[in-house]
């Protein structure tokens, strides 16, 4: 969540963040935290002054007690006592106002750094980068005009699917609901081949692999912001009130919950691979089919811990290995900064990763790196102590998917399509076995 004291300095920055961000009534949820904020430190104000009141009064006591003024003495008891009584409900009230203030701030989402670009929805993002063509940074995606077009990529996934035998889902419904997939055969193979393949090029990159639990609870939902925000897109297990993870991200990053890192160990780079899950309420239509959104897939995260001053130079590595990847499969991909109608509600800044699909038309996501600044590290109490100095500072979060599997999948099975069968990319086939999907 954004800090007080961000609020309290920067005030305008703030809402003219969250206006770019098209949060409703931005002014008026900045003016109520800072009432709120208000009427606490008056609170304690008086909360002092009254304790500082019952020392005084107190050290009388005994003196008096000495010189024999009992009843001076016990006139002074009844004012301490009032004044207890004063201090418990000054008390409560700061409670009562700080509890509000948390509520108020989980609320408020996440403000876009300067560069962020004004826009409402994802045609207004801009396409910063492409192996398709040179990007001036000038082009959204509503004006984009340049896909590949590929003269074999007849098929959509699911049919290559059905005819290779690879996905079946029908047994997926059976087994357990829609938008749960089985993989058979090379199908099975080939994820398990693009999730190695994966972790084996970040840990060339330096990352860290951590296997996680892929339940949380509550503390780490609310820690990285999947709650209350997205509450109604995680599985719940309301028995044990715990929560099926949507990615890996929630529970890496609440590793450092309540730490406080040295200066020296940062940044802290992590990986893993999970299954993700995601209810997808609402989701419907053409947008949905075979792989296109799945309530339960694989993922590999990238995370970093980092300090503010090298947090952009984090986040710039995280986009080129993710590239990296995109480039070594062969897939064609375009690189969006997100405007700030179409930014997550927790990040600063962040980028998404398209690839096309020949078949269906359409570009499909497959990562988002974020930076997140502050703003989860503020809710786990993520800090870190500079050389030097004694005082702990908030540190950076990011995060990126590198990568979901599903589209990756559908675009390799739609875009590799020969006379021979479904072509493996080269870097892959150390990992499958196989060249062909025949």
């Amino acid at each position: 969540m954004l800090t007080l004291k961000l609020i309290s300095e920067e005030t305008e920055r703030v809402i003219k963040g969250l206006e770019k961000k098209h949060f409703p009534n931005a002014k008026e949820a900045i003016d109520q935290v800072l009432d709120v904020d208000k009427k606490r430190r008056e609170a304690q104000q008086e909360l002092d002054k009254c304790l500082s009141e019952q020392k005084k009064l107190a050290s009388q006591i005994g003196r008096l007690m000495k010189e024999g003024k009992k009843n001076e003495a016990e006139q002074i008891k009844q004012q301490v006592a009032q004044l207890k009584e004063n201090s418990k409900s000054l008390d409560e009230q700061m409670a009562a106002a700080q509890e509000e203030m948390t509520k108020l701030l989980c609320q408020i989402p996440n403000i876009p750094y300067d560069k962020v670009p004004e826009g409402k929805a994802a045609e207004d993002n801009i396409v910063v980068k492409s192996n398709l063509k040179e990007c001036d940074g000038t082009d959204t995606v509503g004006n984009w005009d340049t896909n590949p077009v590929v003269e074999t990529a007849k098929l959509p996934h699911w049919e290559l699917a059905k005819k290779y035998n690879l996905i079946d889902f029908d047994l997926g419904v059976k087994i357990t609901g829609a938008g749960f997939p089985v993989y058979i055969g090379k199908g099975a193979r080939l994820q398990r081949a693009l999730i190695n393949f994966f972790l084996d090029e970040a840990r060339k990159s330096g990352y860290t692999e951590i296997m996680p639990p892929t339940v949380v609870n509550q503390a780490s939902g609310y820690g990285t912001g999947q709650l209350p925000d997205k509450e109604g897109q995680m599985y719940h297990c309301e028995v044990d009130d715990l929560y099926l993870i949507p990615t890996a991200e929630v529970p890496v990053t609440n590793i450092y919950r309540d730490v406080i890192l040295d200066e020296k160990d940062l940044p802290i780079k992590n990986c893993a691979y999970t299954e993700c899950f995601r209810r997808e309420a609402g989701s419907y239509g053409k947008d949905v089919r075979g792989l296109n959104r799945l309530h339960e897939f694989s993922k590999i995260e990238i995370v970093r811990i980092d300090k503010p001053e090298h947090s952009e130079q984090s986040h710039k590595e995280m986009l080129e290995h993710v590239e990296g990847l995109l480039k070594k499969l062969e897939l064609p991909y375009r690189i969006l900064l997100l405007c700030g109608g179409d930014q997550s509600f927790t990040s600063s800044i962040c980028y998404d990763f398209e690839v096309y699909s020949e078949a269906q038309k359409r570009w499909l996501e497959v990562s988002s790196v974020s930076n997140f600044d502050t703003y989860q590290a503020n809710r786990l109490k993520c800090r870190f102590r500079p050389e030097g100095s004694k005082k702990p500072e908030l540190c950076h979060t990011l995060n990126g998917s590198a990568l979901a599997l599903p589209r990756i999948v559908a675009s390799i099975l739609e875009n590799n399509q020969t006379e021979k069968g479904i072509k493996i990319p080269a870097a892959l086939v150390p990992y499958t076995g196989f060249e062909y999907i025949d």
